[in-house]
């Protein structure tokens, strides 16, 4: 299942998983797709959730794509000044409230034995220890949230399957909308396929023992 599967990322994510042979079955869930799920409205997360319970599918990887770091009326700020609620309440609401009802949500699906993978787009920039430069208060602070969420998660989902997995996952710099205006020279900017197939094998490599980690599209955990 791939959550966001309208955004470039996700797109990427969706077709990567339908020409592998790993999975019967690519359930792709956005905002304006045939299955419609809205992270803002968690009415919507209910209905996508109790569907695929109806469905019996033996889901084993859950994909959450989503993100937000900008829009017409909001950009990232460069100074405390700038700090605003309503940018805030945005930036949490995708970045970190939505994920975390997610999580409520979609884990309870993932059977109880054997290996399942819940791996939520993060970033870097999210780390409060790699922070050195400052700025971009409400992209830090909401996906550090995301990431207190999805290490909070791991140790209950590791009491109802010991092989189950979840993770938050930085992409690196995607050519996507989200990135375009700040893809700057000299930054790595890749392709959303080159960075979806590059979390796959990230994903696909993940052992239970790392569940609640933080990690980059090398596999390379990032610190908190």
């Amino acid at each position: 299942m791939v959550v966001g599967a309208s955004g470039g990322i996700g797109r990427a994510f969706s077709a990567a998983l339908e020409a592998s042979p790993a999975f019967d079955q690519v359930i792709a869930l956005s905002r304006s797709g045939e299955a419609k799920l809205d992270l803002t409205d968690p009415a919507s997360i209910e209905r996508a959730a109790a569907g695929l319970a109806e469905s019996g599918a033996d889901i084993r990887l859950v994909i959450d794509a989503t993100g937000f770091l900008h829009d017409e009326a909001f950009a990232p700020e460069k100074s405390w000044s700038e700090i605003d609620l309503a940018h805030m309440e945005k930036a949490f609401g995708i970045n970190a409230f939505g994920p975390a009802l997610l999580i409520r949500h979609m884990l309870p699906l993932l059977p109880k034995e054997g290996k399942s993978v819940f791996a939520s787009l993060s970033a870097k920039v999210g780390s409060i220890g790699d922070n050195g430069i400052g700025g971009w208060y409400s992209y830090r602070a909401s996906k550090a949230a995301l990431n207190q969420f999805v290490k909070t998660a791991s140790v209950e989902l590791k009491r109802r399957n010991k092989a189950a997995v979840i993770a938050a996952l930085h992409p690196g710099t995607v050519d996507t909308k989200l990135s375009q205006p700040f893809a700057k020279s000299g930054l790595n900017v890749r392709e959303p396929e080159t960075a979806a197939a590059d979390l796959l094998m990230v994903i696909d490599a993940l052992r239970p023992e790392q569940s609640g980690g933080f990690f980059d599209y090398r596999g390379e955990e990032l610190p908190w």
